[in-house]
C-alpha cells in the first residue's frame, strides 16, 4: 500500500516519488510510536533490512519537522538550500543492492544504518529527485482554509493546490456559494 498521494499515478521516478510521498504521509500524520513508524514504512513498501532502534522515532520526528520547512518555503533557492543540508548530513556512496534477490536497484545510504537514518537519507534524496525532476514548486500545503495538509504534486500539469479531490471540491463549493451570496457582484 502506498501513501494516498501516489495512488494511480505513473511512476516517473519511483525512488524519489515513493520516498517523498512517505515523507508527506509522516508529516500529515506523525508516527506515535516506533511500532507505528515501522508499520507505516512496511505499508509504504520498505524492505526492512536495517536495524530498528529506540532513537529512530525521535530521529524521524526531527526529520519530519525539518522536511516541513522545505514544504513551507516557496522560495526555490531556500528550498534547495534546505534539501542540500539534509543531503549533506546523509552523504554516502550510492551502491547496488538486491536485498538478497528482490531485484537490483541503487541505495543512497550506507549499509547497517538504523531506520531513522535510512529515512533521513531516503527523504533527502527522494525530495531532491522529486523537486529536480518535476519542479521546485511540486510540494505544498493544501489551499483549502483550515486544512493545511502537505501534498506532493505528481500531477501532469504541476498545478496541484489541494491535498485531495475532496478538499478541492469543498473549496470550489465554498467559492461558488460566496459568489452567489446576496450582495456579492
Amino acid at each position: 500500500m502506498r501513501p494516498a498521494c501516489c495512488n494511480g499515478i505513473v511512476h516517473l521516478n519511483p525512488y524519489g516519488q515513493d520516498a517523498v510521498c512517505l515523507m508527506a504521509d509522516l508529516a500529515n500524520s506523525p508516527p506515535t510510536s516506533l511500532d507505528d513508524l515501522v508499520k507505516r514504512c512496511l505499508d509504504a513498501g520498505f524492505v526492512m533490512d536495517m536495524p530498528v532502534v529506540e532513537e529512530d522515532l525521535t530521529v524521524t520526528l526531527d526529520l519530519v519537522d525539518r522536511w516541513c520547512e522545505i514544504v513551507d518555503t516557496s522560495d526555490e533557492k531556500r528550498r534547495a538550500e534546505l534539501v542540500n543540508r539534509l543531503l549533506a548530513e546523509t552523504a554516502a556512496h550510492p551502491r547496488l543492492t538486491d536485498h538478497g534477490g528482490t531485484g537490483w536497484h541503487v541505495h543512497y545510504r550506507d549499509q547497517g544504518l538504523p531506520l531513522g537514518k535510512v529515512l533521513r537519507a531516503l527523504g533527502a534524496v527522494g525530495t531532491a529527485l522529486h523537486l529536480a525532476g518535476r519542479g521546485m514548486s511540486r510540494l505544498g500545503r493544501c489551499a483549502r482554509e483550515g486544512c493545511g495538509l502537505v501534498y506532493v504534486d505528481v500531477s501532469r500539469g504541476g498545478r496541484q493546490r489541494y491535498c485531495s479531490p475532496r478538499c478541492s471540491n469543498r473549496d470550489a463549493v465554498r467559492r461558488h456559494r460566496a459568489r452567489r451570496a446576496p450582495g456579492v457582484a
